[in-house]
């Protein structure tokens, strides 16, 4: 049950910044070039969540390691315009974003003569309108080629398909609109019911506003661009981070202290990308435990919800079904009382048994 292989696409159109933000945050090399279709080939990398949790229990254990949690990001090359109809390279770059799990779509909202934009102008508002109904194309040319074989399948008297049909009806309409389809109120068993069609628009969102040091920022300048596009945010609720990719990207290789002292001494704020990452971490409905001991402390990937058994299964798949009961201390408290054993002295060590809903943050040691 490895859930830490839940993936990002980092989508947008050309020239916003996406391959510059992917190196930034995967230190890996790609093609960074001012001009569109630069990235054919999606690049993948693996990133380490940021969790400052993780240093405090190693000095409380002496741990040897520290190991993060993780999760993947996919630089998906820059859509275009008609890539619903297959402009650019639009089929591939869809087929590629589908088989990500969330959408980090970049805007742009910085103004800079020497980096050429698709549309000529910068309008962020504008690069998410034609980036989310490319989006909705797809998806509505999905729906209406599934809905024939609903209708098909209801008359002939199938509950499960008759639901499906109605949804997709419903479906249709909303995307018609112009709407995402995450934006469609839906039931357990609606959601259900069209998960096997793997649209693009149900995946959870995050914008990425990618800003510049020293350049004009529409943000500082209280641009009226940048009001437009908060209103998008609020109007959608969906949740947004501010970057400076380029400057992380220049700053990638020196270590951490060395960073703070460039910013400081640029009068640069934090670039954004530790809170951009733990914010993906969260949209994907993820969050962490830790083990901690002399060999090391570890950060464990599991969904928000799961019960003690699940999340035994992120360390080996058979200690769910050897389960018996675990031990859990949470990690304010393991750092007020200093120690396992002092924890365990003041009745904060506690027995929990399969139905136990693990909590982010939790230390735990499973018996088996």
């Amino acid at each position: 049950m490895s859930s830490s292989k839940l993936s990002v696409g980092i989508v947008g159109l050309p020239n916003v910044g996406k391959s510059t933000l992917f190196t930034a945050l995967t230190r890996n090399e790609v093609l960074i070039a001012n001009y569109p279709f630069a990235t054919i080939d999606p690049a993948v990398g693996i990133v380490a969540v940021p969790d400052s949790r993780l240093a405090t229990l190693s000095a409380i254990s002496g741990s040897h390691d520290i190991i993060p949690a993780v999760i993947e990001f996919v630089d998906i090359a820059g859509l275009v315009e008609g890539a619903a109809s297959g402009e650019g390279l639009g089929n591939k770059f869809l087929a590629n974003i589908r088989e990500t799990d969330m959408i980090g779509q970049v805007v742009r909202i910085f103004e800079d003569e020497d980096i050429h934009h698709v549309a000529g102008r910068i309008d962020p508002r504008g690069d998410i309108e034609v980036i989310n109904l490319e989006l909705v194309l797809a998806d509505a040319e999905t729906v209406e080629k599934r809905l024939g074989n609903a209708e098909r399948d209801a008359k002939r008297g199938d509950k499960d398909a008759v639901v499906e049909r109605d949804l997709l009806v419903r479906l249709k309409q909303h995307l018609a609109d112009g709407l995402l389809a995450n934006q469609l109120e839906m039931n357990e068993d609606e959601q259900k019911a069209v998960k096997h069609l793997h649209l693009l628009t149900m995946k959870p969102f995050l914008y990425i506003c990618n800003k510049k040091h020293g350049g004009m920022n529409l943000d500082d300048q209280s641009d009226e661009r940048w009001h437009a596009l908060l209103d998008v945010f609020d109007t959608t609720g969906v949740e947004y981070g501010v970057v400076d990719a380029g400057m992380e990207h220049e700053l990638r290789d020196l270590a951490e202290d060395e960073k703070m002292d460039f910013r400081r001494e640029y009068g640069a704020q934090d670039s954004g990308i530790g809170t951009l990452i733990r914010a993906c971490y969260t949209r994907l409905g993820l969050m962490s435990y830790f083990t901690t001991g002399e060999k090391e402390t570890r950060a464990w990937t599991v969904p928000i919800g799961s019960t003690g058994p699940k999340a035994a299964a992120a360390i080996h798949t058979d200690f769910e079904k050897k389960y018996i009961r675990a031990q859990v201390v949470t990690f304010a408290d393991l750092v007020e009382y200093g120690s396992l054993a002092k924890a365990r002295e003041a009745g904060k060590l506690r027995a929990e048994g399969k139905e136990y809903i693990v909590q982010d943050g939790d230390v735990i040691e499973f018996l088996i």
